[in-house]
Parts: structure tokens; C-alpha cells; sequence
């Protein structure tokens, strides 16, 4: 890939520094070893120019030097990497049933976490919980001594493009929650980017940005939890996610499989979530709320009605799976979330579903990579981190 900084803006030279900033703090982190020569070459900088950044950088503690290796042009050069012990970057899930917050270094490497599951509640009630395991993160040791990049928020429900506002949280109860600002003035300390994003899409874009695989052509990350979300994240040429106009690409759970079906808890009736969805399976098997779903199954995974129930949901995560499949044809699909962790009961029947309904549109085709996260408890506050890196590195703040 070649990125291609403005080279010249009259009368800008500070904007022009920025951008070139920018582009090789980029270029670093998606090609860890990097050569000077070779970012000059991918940059198109000159070399004097890069060589000149590149020193800035490495004086700043962005970057540090490893060995000497041979680029793709001219002479071996000194392998150029992102500096994982000067910053952190702070990243947080708000969910129905609890709260989690990991703090991270610029490859995505979590120095620290926590996660307290305690329902949520109302929103002024769960950002003074959240500020105070932030304060409490903030002074754990890992933390100690690095230049805090900002905060990204992961929440379950769709955000305001325009403005960083939760519009609607269903299996919350909230609407139209300007929920940083209620944050803000907690932690007034607490500098550098601060976003909102939806918890799934957080999700889906860590996943690709803080790969170590190469980036997928489309990747679709399903959220399996008390409700149900996805996000879509094009790897190529340039990573980003599809939000749709009014950011809404992606709420699967209240697209509709069943035109007369249950009430939702968006209001609608026959949502996907009224089928697969922790609240749902809760609903049928009479699990009261408090109780973690998989801790009040594991003795009961034999009980008939609850391996129906799980047969059915299944099915139905595999009908939405296709679903997904058909209408944006991704190369990778990541399943992820609390419910992962019912297993095979759940997950057996969804992806014999889903296997058996590409055999005929698919057959010529290289099948779709799928991967289960059994462990995610932490990818969309990790991902809600990665956006803030993308912020700080594609964002400049110009003097």
C-alpha cells in the first residue's frame, strides 16, 4: 500500500508536518521493522525528509530502533517499530450486565484489566461507576509512568455520527444518552481522545486493526450477549468500518425473522433478538437477572428444555449468520460474546445451518473464514482503544 501525505500547503507547513507525521507513524505500525528507506518509498517522502521525522519520533518515544535488516531498496537499514512502553491507550465496554475496561499498548497488548458485573442502570449511575474503575485502572502500576493517548467508550446500541450520543440502548432502556459528556466532568484529568462507538463495531474494528493476520477483505464481528449486534470492517485498501447513513449498518438483532413473532424490546415484534439472544433465552428457561446465563446452565445443558431452547436459537443464529452471509458476502465472520461460552449447543446447530446454506450459491467459491472468540471479554473495550490509536495517529491536532 502507498500513502500519499499532501506534500505541499502554502503558507501550512505545520499541517504538511502532520500529515507526514501521520503517514509513517502508519506506515510503522502496519509494517512493525519497517526501513527508513522502505518508508520513503511507500510514502513517497524523500529520504532526508523521513530520515528527519523518523529522528523526531524515536526523540518523542513513538518509535524505537531494533536490528539492521535488508529493505526492498538500497541499503540495510534499521528495523522501526512502535515504542510499546511510552504510551497506553484506555478502552471501555459499558453492557447490560456489567462493565470492562483494559488499558493497552499501541499494538494492542493489554497492560492491565477489569471487569465488574454489576447490571447497569441508569447513566448517570453507570458513568460515575465507570469513572471510578478508570481512576482505580489509572493508578495500578502497569499504568505507571505512561502517556495516557485518550478513552474510547463501547456501548450496546447505535451512536450519533455527529456527536458522540448513545441514540438507543433497548436491553438498557436508554435513549439519546450523551453519555461522554456525563463522563467528562468525572475525570476531568483525563486527556487526549475520548469517542463512543458501538460495542460490536468497536469489536469488529480491532479485530483488523490490531491484527497481526493480514487484513481481511470485509470482516463481519457478531456480538453474542444479552442482545445481539455486528460490525463490518473493510481491511483494505484503507481500514474502516461500514456504518450506513445514520450508523445503523450492522443491528442484526432487530432485523426481523419472524414477521409475526414476540414483541422485542426495541418495540418491534419477530426481531432476531426475540429468537437468539442471552434476554430471550433467559425468558424461555426462566433465569432470573443476576445470574450469569452459562453459570445457571452448566448443570442443565441435559435438561431437555433447555437443549431445545438452545436447538432453536441456534437454528436461529445460523438463519441470521446466512442472512449476513448473502447480503454483505465478507470474508471472515468472528462470533463473539457471552453466549460463545454455552457451546456446542448453541453453536452446533448455527453453524450446520450456516454450512449447509452456502453449499449452493457458494459452491465454486473459497469458503468464508470463521472464527468463534470463546475468550472475548475484552475485544470491544480493546477495540474501543484501537480507535482512539486511529484518532491519534490520523487525526492531527495542527498548532
Amino acid at each position: 500500500m502507498t500513502l500519499s501525505p499532501l506534500h505541499h500547503r502554502a503558507g501550512d507547513q505545520g499541517f504538511l508536518k502532520q500529515l507526514n507525521r501521520s503517514a509513517i507513524l502508519e506506515m510503522v505500525r502496519r509494517e512493525p521493522g519497517i526501513s527508513r528507506a522502505d518508508l520513503a518509498l511507500r510514502t513517497q517522502l524523500t529520504k532526508a525528509a523521513v530520515g528527519m521525522m523518523v529522528q523526531e519520533l524515536l526523540e518523542q518515544g513513538w518509535l524505537i530502533e531494533g536490528g539492521w535488516q535488508q529493505g526492498s531498496v538500497g541499503r540495510p537499514g534499521r528495523a522501526l517499530h512502535l515504542n510499546e512502553g511510552r504510551h497506553a491507550l484506555l478502552g471501555a465496554e459499558v453492557g447490560v450486565q456489567g462493565l470492562r475496561l483494559v488499558g493497552c499498548t499501541l499494538t494492542g497488548q493489554i497492560l492491565t484489566h477489569r471487569a465488574v458485573m454489576v447490571p447497569s442502570t441508569t447513566p448517570e449511575a453507570t458513568a460515575q461507576a465507570l469513572a471510578s474503575l478508570l481512576r482505580e485502572l489509572l493508578r495500578r502500576p502497569e499504568l505507571s509512568g505512561r502517556e495516557i493517548l485518550g478513552l474510547g467508550v463501547a456501548v450496546p446500541g447505535p451512536v450519533a455520527l455527529h456527536e458522540p450520543t448513545l441514540l438507543f440502548a433497548p436491553n438498557l432502556g436508554w435513549r439519546d444518552v450523551p453519555f461522554l459528556s456525563l463522563l467528562k466532568p468525572l475525570l476531568p484529568d483525563l486527556g487526549g481522545f475520548w469517542l463512543l462507538e458501538n460495542e460490536a463495531k468497536a469489536a469488529a474494528f480491532g479485530e483488523v486493526y490490531f491484527s497481526e493476520r493480514e487484513e481481511p477483505e470485509l470482516l463481519a464481528y457478531i456480538s453474542l450477549g444479552t442482545g445481539i449486534g455486528s460490525g463490518l470492517m473493510l481491511g483494505t485498501p484503507v481500514p474502516h468500518l461500514l456504518r450506513g447513513t445514520q450508523g445503523l449498518a450492522g443491528e442484526i438483532g432487530h432485523s426481523v425473522l419472524q414477521a409475526s413473532g414476540l414483541y422485542c424490546h426495541c418495540g418491534n415484534r419477530g426481531c432476531a433478538e426475540t429468537l437468539v439472544s442471552g434476554w430471550a433465552i433467559r425468558a424461555a428457561l426462566g433465569i432470573p437477572p443476576g445470574l450469569l446465563l452459562e453459570d445457571a446452565l452448566e448443570a442443565r445443558l441435559q435438561d431437555v428444555d433447555v437443549q431445545v431452547t438452545l436447538q432453536r436459537a441456534g437454528e436461529a443464529l445460523g438463519m441470521l449468520l446466512t442472512n449476513l452471509h448473502h447480503t454483505f458476502n465478507p470474508s471472515d465472520i468472528v462470533i463473539g460474546g457471552a453466549l460463545t461460552r454455552l457451546g456446542g449447543a448453541l453453536l452446533q446447530p448455527a453453524l450446520t445451518f450456516f454450512e449447509k446454506h452456502q453449499r449452493h450459491l457458494y459452491a465454486s467459491a473459497a469458503p468464508v473464514r470463521l472464527h468463534v472468540r470463546t475468550d472475548s471479554t475484552y475485544i470491544p473495550a480493546r477495540g474501543a482503544a484501537a480507535q482512539v490509536l486511529s484518532k491519534v495517529l490520523h487525526h492531527p491536532v495542527v498548532p
